[in-house]
């Protein structure tokens, strides 16, 4: 009796004291980005708590510190050194053949990392923290238990470069934005941060030799207001600046090589060179004075060829070595004029004695000098595509971003490359057609093409594939005066080209890529990162099928629901919805939305439809539009939708770069047509040039050339023929002739002229 009443009180005792119980905890289901190579589900959860071990040597000193710091210091979990049965192991192997892959084995009782070197553990760390709760990345958290899945991860990168770029020189951000910025970059496992130190529009770095850089250089006079398209440019008449000191250039590298990344500076020439010359006139061709760039463009004011500018820059560079480590330093070499080069004497000189037929060849002597330099000092060039232009230096690398022609010509030729083209990589591009993007500097990038990307341009041989190391996205900040916009322009489209070179292509899914980053964004929210959400945007297709015409409607992410009308009224959760194409039978004014069960959750999807005659019939056209501005290809010419006032590289404008273009529309049959109108767009800081003139011919014959006012205000030139009665017609021929070669005052000088179009409405 007495033994049944004391085991019952001890029962009781335990029950309520015992503080060793793990209550039922719910594990984080795994979405990582970028998504691994490997990756296999099993039973059971590792329980984290102050009880859970970490062991490691000093070979894996970095990741294993970086880890145990970013759960001590969100969480009540203290780590323990001493052997248990709850560990967390770091294994060294070094027969793994990539040094940045690793094996992630999580079971009940441990969790063991597995890696040839810290970097491969570190990568490791990086998809155990998103395998962890969000709440862990800000703000300390009073749980005494965490709770993570069972599961083995094999992976490995399938680039060596994994870069992103920050333009600092059109405008300045703090060193606490830069820590933002490389923290950002390190959850995503790239490896890179290319720094874009120095431009026309300020010098962004200390050198102690040169203070007048300082003092003069990394400060404008003012700002120019809204587009560079906008005429008048006007200005806030507001000195603009900053720049960083040495000091705080150590402690960001110091930060970023304890996140396993290198930072790789750019200091910009011949070109994009203003504000030096501004702070040491000597250093420009005429010896004026000119002023910091005040506003976004090219300028004539490159550095001169002559010695007392190689003297400069080898003084500069001596100081940029002894700040960052990297074997690679980006010396530019894009967008440089020749203008003051041809009517420089000491240029000239320079020419002659060197045996240099034309301005490129001298560029590549600069080029090539300041290459011999850096090599002497065991470093490695890397350069925008124009270096290729006069002759490639010897031991440079090549980052194309005119298209990948560059990366093609350059790997042919036996060079590394780094792949960022505009099509793919530019996130200063808007990424939505919404009306109300913050202000950007042209083109459309939307998350799909960037996740779209392949590096490995498909003119490559196997043998040359090997030279490509990579690829980065790039930011170019002309319109971004905020760190929130940088962050804006940059998330997602960072996540997209993390995939891009991380993730091998089997892996990749468009569809699983953006279930992932609906719940990555809310680690987005928690770590106060401002980024765009497009997730629950509608997005519509005009479809054509045996001439029949119906509108198709889609949303990127699962289980919601498109609601619409079509009466001009706004969509509710009561409104019509979406399960089959919508039959077209005249104009139409269309507006949706996504739901779910409860309320909706994007914003209101818009589109006009204006069915004119030759909507939906056969279209030709002698060229294709250029890839990166294919938009919704020949058939976008004449689907009904005009192009956004506003985005000139949205879907429904097509791009034709250097082209003549001939367009044939067969109206299937013979019919009156009484007026036939195009529009052109024409943002010249974009090197987009309205084309003087449009040859009109019906049914083969010869009827006109319509000359476009290309003079008019506004970015959209229109062209708009009313007959002055109707013409029966079938077929209809439209003559384009390019622009050309942009002539020389004009941005863009000595490049060909893109063409962009929007849609041939037939009435």
């Amino acid at each position: 009796m007495h033994s049944n009443r004391l085991l019952s009180l001890l029962v009781f005792i335990c029950i309520v004291f015992s503080c060793n119980t793990v209550p039922p905890l719910e594990a984080v289901s795994p979405n990582i980005i970028p998504v691994p190579l490997k990756q296999e589900l099993h039973n059971g959860q590792f329980i984290l708590s102050s009880e859970t071990a970490l062991q490691f040597d000093d070979a894996f000193k970095v990741s294993a510190n970086f880890l145990k710091s970013y759960i001590t210091n969100s969480s009540q979990i203290n780590l323990k050194e001493s052997n248990g049965e709850n560990t967390i192991l770091f294994i060294k192997d070094t027969l793994l053949s990539n040094k940045e892959g690793y094996t992630l084995k999580i079971l009940p009782e441990t969790i063991t990392i597995t890696a040839a070197t810290d970097t491969g553990a570190f990568y490791a760390v990086q998809s155990l923290r998103q395998l962890l709760p969000i709440s862990l990345e800000k703000g300390v958290i009073k749980d005494e238990y965490i709770a993570i899945q069972s599961l083995t991860i094999e992976d490995e990168p399938e680039f060596v470069y994994r870069g992103m770029h920050l333009d600092v020189g059109r405008h300045f951000f703090s060193v606490d934005f830069i820590k933002r910025y490389i923290d950002a970059l390190t959850l995503l496992k790239m490896n890179t941060f290319h720094w874009h130190l120095t431009e026309d529009q300020g010098w962004r770095i200390e050198i102690k030799k040169y203070p007048k850089l300082n003092d003069i250089a990394a400060y404008r006079k003012e700002t120019l207001i809204g587009h560079y398209n906008d005429e008048p440019h006007q200005f806030d008449g507001k000195k603009y600046g900053g720049y960083y000191t040495q000091e705080q250039i150590k402690e960001l590298v110091k930060y970023a090589n304890n996140r396993k990344i290198t930072i790789i500076p750019e200091i910009e020439m011949p070109g994009h060179s203003q504000a030096a010359v501004s702070a040491y006139p000597e250093l420009g061709c005429t010896g004026g004075q000119v002023e910091v760039a005040t506003k976004w463009g090219v300028f004539e004011e490159i550095y001169c060829t002559k010695e007392e500018t190689f003297t400069f820059l080898e003084d500069v560079l001596d100081e940029v070595l002894e700040l960052f480590p990297s074997q690679y330093i980006h010396i530019g070499g894009d967008e440089a004029p020749k203008t003051r080069w041809k009517t420089c004497n000491h240029c000239q000189e320079r020419m002659k004695a060197e045996g240099l037929k034309d301005e490129h060849e001298l560029q590549s002597y600069f080029i090539s000098r300041m290459e011999r330099y850096l090599n002497s000092k065991g470093r490695q060039i890397i350069g925008w595509d124009e270096i290729l232009e006069g002759g490639l230096a010897p031991n440079a690398t090549v980052m194309s971003w005119r298209g990948t022609k560059g990366a093609v010509e350059a790997a042919k030729a036996k060079h590394t490359v780094i792949n960022t083209p505009t099509s793919h990589s530019y996130f200063d591009y808007y990424q939505s057609t919404n009306e109300d993007e913050p202000v950007a500097i042209g083109g459309f990038l939307p998350l799909e093409k960037v996740y779209g990307f392949n590096p490995i341009p498909k003119a490559l041989t196997k043998d040359e594939q090997q030279y490509v190391l990579g690829a980065q996205g790039n930011v170019w900040t002309e319109y971004m005066p905020t760190e929130d916009q940088v962050e804006y322009m940059v998330f997602p489209r960072i996540m997209a080209m993390s995939e891009v070179v991380w993730s091998s292509p089997e892996n990749k899914n468009y569809a699983d890529f953006i279930s992932r980053v609906e719940v990555f964004n809310k680690r987005l929210d928690v770590l106060d990162i401002n980024y765009a959400n497009h997730l629950y945007e509608v997005e519509g297709e005009l479809l054509s099928e045996k001439n029949k015409l119906s509108y198709q409607l889609n949303t990127l992410t699962k289980d919601k629901t498109i609601r619409y009308t079509l009466d001009g009224s706004e969509p509710s959760i009561t409104s019509k919805v979406y399960e089959t194409p919508i039959i077209i039978n005249g104009d139409m004014l269309l507006k949706a939305a996504v739901f779910n069960t409860e309320k909706q959750l994007g914003r209101v999807f818009e589109q006009k439809l204006n069915y004119h005659k030759a909507v939906g019939k056969d279209i030709l056209i002698n060229v294709e539009p250029h890839k990166a501005y294919s938009g919704s290809g020949k058939k976008g010419m004449i689907n009904g939708i005009n192009g956004s006032d506003n985005r000139f590289g949205d879907k429904e404008w097509l791009g034709f770069w250097g082209d003549d273009l001939e367009i044939i529309i067969d109206l299937g049959e013979t019919m009156d047509i009484n007026s036939i109108e195009t529009r052109f767009y024409n943002a010249n800081g974009q090197w987009l040039y309205t084309p003087k003139n449009v040859l009109l011919y019906f049914d083969d014959e010869f009827y006109m050339v319509y000359y476009i006012d290309y003079r008019s205000e506004g970015l959209i030139k229109k062209m708009q023929l009313d007959l002055r009665e109707p013409k029966r017609v079938q077929k209809i021929k439209i003559k384009v002739p390019s622009y050309g070669t942009i002539p020389e005052g004009l941005q863009g000088a000595g490049n060909k002229a893109w063409t962009f179009i929007d849609e041939i409405i037939v009435k």
